[in-house]
């Protein structure tokens, strides 16, 4: 059983290592075509991001459900919640780059995401969802795992744009001519962050009917962080529509949003399990 065991954790760690490498020499090939002239190069350069890119993604998922579907329910430790974050964003960023350009943003995400992958195989975490538990407490976890996901896309489509916007004020647009057009990322980044505002919602109004005592069940952080969050969201989007907020008074407003949701899902997380040592 020893035995079995160790050879199931030494594939575990071989499949993750091969993901992170996958991970990163697709971003070596989406680097390799933004920066190419000719055009056939651009494209096998492409091909070959999407193919190791995909192929990572497939990797990385089989470890996550080795590491998460475990007897008795789900485990969602902090690094296997990293970890599965990672993993959904970057697969949202491959299957949107399919239609829309955003296959930039692999550039920030997919090193990121082998980071996570990296910190689950090194460290153990432990917080488990039981199987026992309500379909309206699954649903939340999963809408907001979409949620968070969603909008961690736009807050790296955020800093784009305000690099973005940085390098044409200074007149070097040594990195924006690798980009799509300012006007394109920008309504693409008001898409992506209106379709996580709704998810968002509701999230928070799933999760709701699960709140008994937020002090015992210490939610008040996360719950306090995650409504701050959701408001700022609003507000944006209200100054969007309402008074025409673009550029920096928009970007400023979903990077503020975003820093709370993630105080309020990971900050919390790492203190209660990591630092606490309450699951």
């Amino acid at each position: 059983m020893i035995d079995l065991l160790r050879i199931n954790t030494t594939m575990n760690t071989a499949i993750s290592l091969i993901a992170i490498v996958f991970y990163l020499l697709a971003t070596y090939r989406l680097a390799m075509a933004l920066f190419h002239t000719d055009d056939v190069k651009k494209r096998q350069c492409k091909t070959q991001f999407f193919i190791l890119g995909f192929a990572a993604l497939i990797l990385h998922g089989i470890i996550l459900y080795q590491n998460i579907d475990i007897s008795g329910g789900f485990n969602l430790g902090f690094y296997q919640a990293l970890s599965l974050m990672g993993w959904c964003i970057s697969l949202m960023v491959l299957l949107l780059a399919l239609w829309k350009p955003l296959g930039n943003l692999a550039l920030i995400i997919f090193p990121l995401t082998s980071l996570a992958l990296l910190l689950e195989v090194i460290f153990k975490s432990r917080f488990i969802l039981p199987e026992s538990a309500p379909v309206g407490l699954r649903i939340h976890v999963l809408l907001s795992v979409v949620a968070y996901s969603l909008l961690s896309i736009g807050a790296i489509q955020a800093i784009l744009l305000a690099l973005q916007d940085r390098q044409l004020s200074r007149k070097k647009p040594v990195f924006i001519m690798r980009l799509p057009p300012l006007q394109l990322m920008e309504d693409l980044l008001i898409q992506i962050i209106t379709i996580g505002f709704f998810i968002l919602s509701l999230s928070l109004a799933t999760g709701l009917p699960f709140l008994e005592d937020i002090f015992a069940q210490h939610l008040i952080h996360k719950t306090v962080l995650s409504i701050l969050a959701w408001i700022i969201f609003a507000i944006m989007l209200w100054g969007r529509w309402a008074r025409g907020w673009r550029g920096k008074t928009a970007i400023s407003w979903i990077l503020g949003g975003y820093v709370l949701l993630m105080l309020a899902y990971f900050g919390s997380k790492f203190v209660l399990e990591l630092v606490l040592k309450r699951v």
